[in-house]
């Protein structure tokens, strides 16, 4: 009995390890993951997508080329509007253009204004310096020397770009990629980033005991750090054009704007080839008229998989398509095109907008992206922190909005008396953005802003 017991509770477990997993995954992993189980399980079925003719899917097809359109080739990320930043820029945008480069990504992510000339010569150096992956392998002083400024220049704009997405952009090799990609993350990862810094052979070696007696882990801690690893992209440059093949990002979600609505947003969830995801009925009968016991215990198994995995995939369906439509509640004016920044959103404000743990909610995020009309955009970036709680509301102000505030203080003072970080600060808290001088003082560092002196014209 107790046996019994104990296997339907290692069922249950594998069930819910299997719900997470599938919840987690994106379009793509989902994709390869259903072509793997069909080759594996014959009760599975990937039935070919229905004919073009059908009416629906064709008027899905057209908003989604309109999207598309709009979107420049399927551009990744939020970018301002630009017309006044010069020709050269006007040229990224070409809607001629028919693939995006590295390059042109990371510089769409680079606001013009923020850098000096000399910065800008820096980044450009810089990223036009990295290779297919991605990785910046030049060496800092090798740039400072061709560019003839401070290593501390360099290293400081070589941040920037790490900064940038997609993760571990600009890294100097395959750990510290790793390692980049990890401290971005929101969950724990001190055990992850140990493996990468000492043990990425025994990794490869799978040699898994020795590391958690080495580290004082566990087993299955380091099997889930390993895991975590793996997710990573060890070539983040490497799904950009390079001439021979253009990459594309496939967004999991569209958000599309009503015709006859501003604020009103329709959410289409993208299933991909999980929409053809069949169980054969042929084998369902089969199972049950068959007097082979061995046959019908195989059947039974596999179908048993298979009806659990269809029930986690309209799960996936379900939550993200919720998840979805909390963002852009929360973010509508984002979506409408009426406001430039999002508003302040963590992660337990969706869990407790859709009344689930916030371990659902992150999986639900991973590695999926959006698409609207003002870009693609991996559902992780509507997630913001806030910088300051506002005193007259319950609302409060983005790290970006707050930056944006001290770069419109910073551009209309009196290059002659420039500011000094207590004045912004004196000048925020009449706009009622309440925050420390230290934090003025951080905040205008990655603007690019230099100090009072350096800003003064003579």
């Amino acid at each position: 009995m107790l046996k019994t017991e104990l296997t339907q509770k290692q069922i249950v477990t594998q069930q819910m390890v299997q719900s997470a997993a599938i919840l987690q995954m994106s379009a793509q992993e989902l994709e390869l993951y259903l072509q793997d189980l069909a080759l594996e399980n014959p009760v599975v079925e990937l039935e070919e997508a229905p004919p073009q003719e059908d009416l629906q899917q064709m008027e899905l097809q057209r908003k989604i080329d309109w999207l598309e359109e709009a979107d420049y080739q399927n551009r990744a990320y939020y970018q301002e509007d630009r017309t006044a930043a010069g020709s050269k820029e006007d040229a990224w945008h070409s809607s001629d253009a028919q693939e995006q480069s590295l390059s042109e990504y990371l510089r769409l992510q680079l606001l013009p204004g923020t850098y000096s000339r000399q910065d800008w010569r820096i980044l450009e150096y810089l990223i036009e310096s990295l290779d297919a992956r991605g990785y910046f392998t030049d060496g800092i002083r090798t740039a400072a020397e061709v560019l003839h400024v401070s290593e501390e220049k360099v290293k400081a704009m070589l941040e920037v770009i790490q900064g940038l997405e997609p993760a571990g952009i600009g890294a100097a090799d395959l750990r510290e990629c790793l390692l980049l990609q990890l401290r971005g993350r929101q969950e724990d990862t001190w055990l992850a980033e140990k493996i990468v810094e000492s043990y990425l052979g025994e990794m490869g070696k799978n040699h898994l005991k020795e590391i958690a007696r080495t580290l004082h882990a566990t087993r299955e801690q380091v099997q889930e750090a390993c895991r975590m690893i793996r997710s990573l992209h060890p070539k983040p440059g490497s799904v950009f054009y390079t001439g021979e093949s253009p990459g594309y990002i496939r967004p999991d979600a569209l958000v599309l704007k009503e015709h006859d609505s501003e604020a009103t947003f329709r959410i289409i969830i993208r299933e991909g080839i999980s929409g053809t995801f069949r169980i054969s009925e042929y084998y369902q009968a089969l199972e049950k008229e068959t007097d082979d016991p061995e046959t019908r215990h195989y059947l039974k198994a596999k179908l048993s998989q298979a009806f659990s995995v269809a029930r986690d995939i309209e799960t996936r369906k379900i939550t993200l398509y919720r998840v979805v439509g909390a963002i852009v509640n929360r973010q509508s004016g984002f979506f409408s095109g009426s406001e430039n920044h999002k508003k302040p959103l963590r992660l337990s404000d969706l869990a407790e907008d859709l009344e689930v743990h916030e371990s659902t909610v992150s999986r639900a995020l991973k590695g999926k992206y959006l698409q609207c009309s003002r870009g693609v955009f991996p559902l992780r970036y509507f997630l913001t922190g806030v910088a300051v709680a506002d005193r007259e509301s319950d609302e409060g102000q983005t790290p970006e909005e707050v930056k944006e505030a001290i770069r419109k203080i910073v551009e209309a003072e009196d290059k002659r008396k420039p500011l000094n970080d207590g004045e912004i600060q004196a000048r925020l808290a009449g706009q009622n953005i309440h925050i420390a001088r230290r934090t003025v003082n951080k905040y205008r560092q990655e603007l690019g802003i230099t100090d009072k002196a350096g800003r003064r014209i003579w």
